[in-house]
């Protein structure tokens, strides 16, 4: 009984020895673990950051190919419709596009008839000014009988070679919506020149341009009416547009 006592004591001792000689090494395998587990998150995260950039960029490629093929796909719709409503469709477009020519009437195919009713109303218009050369300023004048004022000679000369109503005053005139605005360096015979003298409105004074850079005007009290030059300071200093009136679609 003894003998066995001392053989467990004997080997129970051993065994402690043992597990006290092996504790030691175990706390080195946590760190390994931690490193392995570190090494795989900073992976996954950099694959992570990775994915949103490539995604944005096949994001933003997207757009232009849609882009280059909408014309085809607009007129591929548009054969499919029903004739009566293409028809709808064009006819509206052509609309638009009548209601956006130039009110001067250039890219106009005129008639011979319509093109000699058109030269014959800016002659009579012209025969009708010249016809008045000096005679007397007159403020507020409108006839060969009594004299003229600035606008009144322009009123004398269109109201009856045009089917627009021309108005009475330089201002209104300059302001009037059927009449083309023209830039300096396409003056014709006939379009009406305008100038600010005495600040009266967007313009107080109006002639009309002969070709070569003059103009017939009638001027100012005590003066008579004149044929004068744009390319005088006086004139270049004060002008401050045109119109025109006399067009293919204005006259009667």
């Amino acid at each position: 009984m003894r003998l066995f006592t001392g053989l467990f004591i004997l080997c129970f001792s051993h065994l402690l020895v043992n597990l006290a000689q092996a504790a030691p090494y175990t706390p080195d395998l946590a760190p390994q673990k931690s490193k392995k587990t570190a090494t795989v998150k900073v992976i996954a995260t950099a694959d992570n950051a990775k994915t949103p950039r490539s995604t944005r960029h096949k994001r933003q490629q997207a757009p232009s190919r849609t882009t280059g093929s909408t014309p085809a796909l607009v007129k591929k719709n548009l054969k499919k419709l029903p004739p009566e409503t293409r028809h709808r469709l064009y006819s509206a477009h052509s609309k638009t596009k009548a209601a956006r020519q130039d009110k001067t009437g250039k890219g106009l195919t005129l008639s011979e008839a319509h093109k000699k009713r058109f030269q014959h109303a800016k002659l009579t218009a012209m025969n009708k000014l010249m016809g008045q050369m000096g005679k007397p300023y007159r403020w507020g004048g409108a006839s060969p009988f009594t004299g003229f004022d600035c606008s009144g000679l322009v009123y004398y000369a269109y109201k009856d070679v045009v089917k627009i109503a021309i108005p009475r005053t330089a201002n209104e005139m300059y302001h009037l919506r059927d009449a083309a605005p023209i830039s300096k360096n396409e003056l014709e015979s006939g379009d009406l020149v305008f100038f600010r003298i005495n600040n009266r409105g967007a313009a107080d004074h109006v002639g009309v341009y002969l070709g070569n850079g003059k103009f017939i005007q009638s001027p100012r009290s005590g003066a008579d009416i004149r044929i004068s030059k744009l390319s005088e300071d006086y004139w270049r200093e004060h002008y401050v547009g045109a119109r025109r009136v006399v067009t293919p679609q204005t006259v009667r």
